[in-house]
């Protein structure tokens, strides 16, 4: 056989092995990417092979086998370009963080897989299905608003590269989302989105897609019509839509046969089986990601709440109540951006560690300070670059200080800072002037493309959740730009000359912005 014909084969395997997961036949698919890694010399396709086999893993919950998968799918990975992988693998790390009980590593894990796919400059249908799994993650951990984002951009994605709508439902990640609302009390809001869940496999049976639709998914929709059944809503049932039908599909998916443990119990809750319920329960073992931590002691407290226990369907209730407080989406979403604030810091910090020691670096936001900027400036127009100054001023810093205290405002700046740095291209320069006062350099580039950086800088700023951080006070930034070339007089002096035109330009756009 030759290479061509080798590398044709391990292609149409890993394809295959992918059509395999999502048909819930991970097993299988397991014993398919054994064998491309035995036998490739490709390292792209070695790569795909361990970050699909640590995805076929965590399907099978083999749980033991986390740690070793993950190792060789990071040494594969490594030394790749390809963000996908990357963030693929970044995704599937974060869910093995979790159950490892590593929270701090799996919230690392997730931040670092959006920005690997942020990234993909043309994405594909691969990259689809890295938001889906990025999703997928994120619902899994209750990171339910997060999950409900990224679903959505892989179905943009799928759309895109010609795969179906259904394929990307993802009715588990509504399903997480509305047991949730149950769990903190809310089953008048469970109610609702569960009947909306409902409604789209209706529309898929009309339109008649449904056949086209993952197994997984199935199972979340049977389980989605015994859970309204056991909050004793009317369910209208056929063939097509029974749940015991629908809770039999997802194959060897860790997920699905908790999906039909728990929605045998109810489904004997909704038959008035009470003691089969509880029975049931006591023996179930599923895991706390499928639904969260708290839905088995919801369930008793409907059931016994049925029953006539109102004592202990409030014993219950507690119970599932604490666990669900422990899963506070608000609390974690605060812990996301604290993840990337690090991150962002980070990176800045192993910047700045290439210049030329801490008296070059700002000691708050580990941006080059003004010292470095002005040698960077110089040895630009030294050596005849063409660039663009910019001078980014802050607006309404002063209420920050005045209304949240200094260390607010020290908060404001290093999250600006990240901010700005974030937004940059490769081989731009930012510094922090002083107070709060930022500097950009762009490198190759005239005005007109310095007025699309502005715009990157201003929207980056605006979006940025300033209400977490100093409430009630909004943060804007206001930006003036001026190029240094050829025509203006070498050396300080042409410095100093495209600082104060970008300095007036950015007074000019405040004065604007805020006349009078």
């Amino acid at each position: 056989m030759g290479w061509l014909d080798r590398v044709t084969d391990q292609v149409d395997a890993l394809t295959k092995a992918r059509d395999l997961q999502e048909a819930s036949r991970s097993a299988e698919a397991c014993v398919l990417l054994d064998q491309v890694i035995r036998t490739t010399t490709d390292p792209f396709a070695r790569a795909d092979a361990r970050v699909q086999r640590l995805s076929a893993l965590i399907n099978l919950g083999r749980t033991a086998e986390f740690t070793r998968a993950i190792e060789e799918a990071s040494t594969a990975v490594r030394d790749l370009p390809e963000p996908y992988l990357h963030g693929h693998l970044h995704a599937l790390a974060a869910l093995a963080a979790h159950h490892q009980g590593a929270l701090d590593r799996c919230v690392t894990h997730l931040v670092r897989a959006a920005r690997m796919f942020d990234a993909v400059d043309d994405p594909d249908r691969d990259t689809a299905w890295g938001w889906h799994d990025l999703a997928m993650t994120y619902s899994y951990l209750s990171f339910h608003g997060y999950a409900l984002t990224a679903i959505e951009k892989a179905r943009q994605l799928g759309l895109a590269a010609g795969i179906p709508e259904e394929t990307f439902a993802a009715p588990g990640i509504r399903l997480r989302n509305a047991v949730a609302l149950d769990h903190n009390g809310d089953s008048d809001g469970c109610l609702r989105v569960l009947r909306d869940i409902a409604a789209d496999l209706d529309r898929f049976r009309r339109t008649g897609r449904a056949g086209r639709l993952r197994p997984s998914s199935l199972a979340a929709y049977g389980y989605t019509v015994a859970r309204r059944a056991a909050l004793g809503d009317r369910v209208e049932t056929d063939p097509e839509n029974n749940p015991v039908r629908l809770l039999g599909f997802g194959g060897d998916s860790a997920r699905a046969r908790d999906f039909r443990q728990l929605g045998q119990v109810c489904l004997a809750i909704a038959d008035g089986r009470l003691t089969e319920a509880v029975a049931r329960l006591d023996t179930a073992s599923v895991s706390t990601e499928t639904l969260g931590a708290a839905e088995s002691a919801r369930l008793r407290s409907i059931a016994l709440a049925t029953a006539g226990d109102h004592a202990g369907a409030h014993r219950a209730d507690r119970t599932a109540f604490r666990l669900a407080a422990q899963r506070n989406d608000r609390l974690r979403d605060v812990y996301i951006d604290g993840i990337a604030a690090r991150i962002d810091h980070e990176e800045m910090r192993r910047e700045a560690a290439r210049f030329e020691g801490e008296a070059l670096t700002d000691p708050l936001t580990g941006l080059p300070n003004r010292r470095r900027l002005e040698r960077h400036i110089a040895g630009m127009v030294n050596r005849g670059e063409r660039l663009v100054i910019g001078v980014c001023d802050l607006d309404g810093f002063k209420a920050v200080n005045t209304r949240h205290g200094h260390h607010s405002g020290d908060l404001v700046l290093q999250r600006v800072a990240g901010v700005i740095n974030r937004v940059m291209r490769r081989g731009d320069f930012v510094a922090r002037y002083g107070g709060d006062e930022f500097v950009v350099v762009l490198a190759g580039t005239g005005i007109e493309e310095a007025a699309e950086v502005s715009r990157r800088i201003d929207a980056a700023i605006r979006t940025e959740d300033w209400e977490s951080v100093v409430p009630g006070t909004p943060v804007r930034v206001t930006i003036g730009f001026a190029e240094v070339n050829a025509a203006t007089p070498l050396g300080r002096d042409a410095i100093r000359a495209a600082f104060d035109a970008a300095d007036q330009q950015m007074l000019r756009a405040k004065s604007r912005s805020h006349p009078g």
